[in-house]
């Protein structure tokens, strides 16, 4: 080991990494050329650099770039033209040549990346299907995905952002079903992206959104492989970011946000229940605390005379309206789900269900609420938890409190104010410039069994026109159908 001179090349790629104490050099005489080998020690595998660098340099009858680049057993070898590259590159791991007399330097990966093993998804879970998930390596990401997706015309394209704290950035599509536009939108916003750094992919997808100001997700956030190359094939784009287990897809839909790669495994019969049960979980999360509170306070005709005896009896001892009440409950119910979410798993389980019974029967007992209200609470939370991706789910959970406030002000006319203003907004919405309640708006029949419905897989023929694919034709069903009679 050794410490750099003023005067030579080397000290400048020093200067570029602020002098950092990790940083080394090996210096070797070979056939009366020095060659300086430069390295952060706590980046790289030190078994590579001993047997497939230095000792390979060492042994070499002449030393020059273009024949260790050649020559060099090593993957991946980068020819560097300024200190500044070089010094980039050793901050990933890669360990840094320089020759004397040479006017360039040269960089070998023998990167020691830390990263978790492969192991099932946290956030999706699933019944049927693969259960693999991605990692924080984009490296071994992208090995996932090739393996799920074997089509030639899979294109990777790699890019950086950030200024700082450069991140490395893959955006995957199937380049002969990808609308060309749409890639050229998500390639132009990167670029645009003048940032010091990008923590996450769920940043990134903040930072690339259309509307700023909108509470509702406008891009997809994945850490299942087998969605991502369903929705490849379907047309979309995929998005990894280095150091983020989460994958983006766009251009995305409402309707994207409530399936699951589930509803394709099952049989179309079942799949059709599911997402109806799912539609009508999301609807009446939204929905049932609103009514209890618009009912109560100003339509209580509507209840029938049996059940009214009943919501009256519970309600007798309750000091407080029903917004009130109402609001009281969902704020514990959204006190419990956090403190959950941030304890260990056996923990959260066990204080989200005790935690909640108590709570709940407490709450009664001391005449804050009654037994009805506790029951919409439950039903709404349950809910909320159909739907599959956790911020559309988060969502949903914070729309809850203002409808309720305008079911208070006006009753149900109120909650019609409400869906009016939600479906105005929704209207406005674009993902990638694309319609946000596609096949609804702009009303398109053919691509109804991609959002609402699910058919048996004849019908599945056509990739979604929504998505505007090159090659809308997935298969033909009549074709197969022939073969197999000609077969028989």
């Amino acid at each position: 080991m050794m410490w750099f001179s003023k005067k030579n090349r080397v000290d400048e790629v020093a200067k570029q990494l602020a002098h950092s104490p990790d940083l080394m050099c090996r210096r070797i005489q070979c056939k009366g050329k020095t060659v300086d080998v430069l390295f952060l020690s706590n980046l790289i595998n030190h078994d590579h650099l001993q047997q497939n660098v230095l000792a390979f340099i060492h042994d070499q009858e002449d030393v020059s770039l273009k024949q260790l680049a050649r020559c060099l057993p090593i993957g991946a070898v980068h020819v560097c033209e300024t200190e500044k590259e070089m010094a980039s590159y050793i901050r990933d791991g890669w360990a840094c040549i320089y020759i004397e007399g040479e006017t360039h330097g040269l960089a070998v990966n023998i990167a020691e990346k830390v990263e978790r093993s492969l192991e099932k998804a946290e956030t999706e879970s699933l019944v049927l299907g693969p259960k693999m998930s991605f990692t924080e390596s984009i490296d071994t990401n992208i090995h996932i995905l090739r393996q799920n997706v074997t089509d030639t015309k899979l294109v990777t394209e790699k890019m950086t952002i950030g200024m700082r704290n450069p991140l490395e950035v893959r955006v995957v599509y199937i380049e002969d079903i990808a609308d060309e536009e749409n890639v050229q939108t998500v390639k132009q916003r990167l670029s645009e992206l003048h940032i010091d750094e990008v923590i996450d992919s769920s940043v990134l997808a903040q930072l690339l959104d259309d509307h700023v100001y909108t509470i509702f997700p406008q891009y997809l956030l994945t850490e299942l492989p087998d969605r991502l190359a369903y929705s490849l094939m379907k047309g979309r784009i995929g998005i990894f970011v280095d150091r983020s287990p989460t994958v983006i897809i766009c251009p995305t839909t409402f309707f994207s946000f409530f399936e699951t790669t589930e509803d394709i495994y099952l049989r179309w019969t079942m799949s059709k229940v599911l997402r109806a049960i799912r539609m009508l979980g999301i609807f009446a999360s939204i929905f049932l605390s609103p009514l209890y509170v618009a009912i109560i306070t100003y339509h209580y005709e509507v209840i029938p005379s049996a059940l009214l005896l009943t919501i009256g009896e519970s309600r007798s001892r309750v000091p407080f309206p029903p917004v009130i009440e109402a609001l009281l409950l969902e704020f514990m119910i959204e006190l419990l789900r956090e403190a959950g979410a941030r304890l260990p798993t056996k923990v959260g389980q066990t204080m989200g269900i005790v935690g909640g019974i108590v709570l709940g029967q407490a709450a009664v007992d001391a005449g804050f609420t009654s037994n009805v209200l506790i029951i919409i609470v439950a039903l709404s939370a349950l809910g909320s938890f159909t739907a599959p991706s956790y911020e559309m789910g988060a969502t949903i959970r914070i729309l809850r409190f203002p409808i309720i406030l305008l079911a208070a002000l006006w009753g149900l006319a109120g909650i019609l104010i409400g869906v009016s203003v939600l479906l105005i907004h929704l209207l406005k919405l674009t993902s990638l410039g694309r319609p946000y309640l596609s096949p609804v708006y702009p009303f398109r029949f053919a691509d109804m069994k991609y959002a609402l419905i699910r058919l048996p897989q004849k019908f599945y023929s056509e990739r979604p026109k929504t998505n505007r694919p090159q090659n809308v034709r997935r298969f033909s069903w009549r074709e197969a159908m022939k073969r197999k009679d000609l077969d028989e």
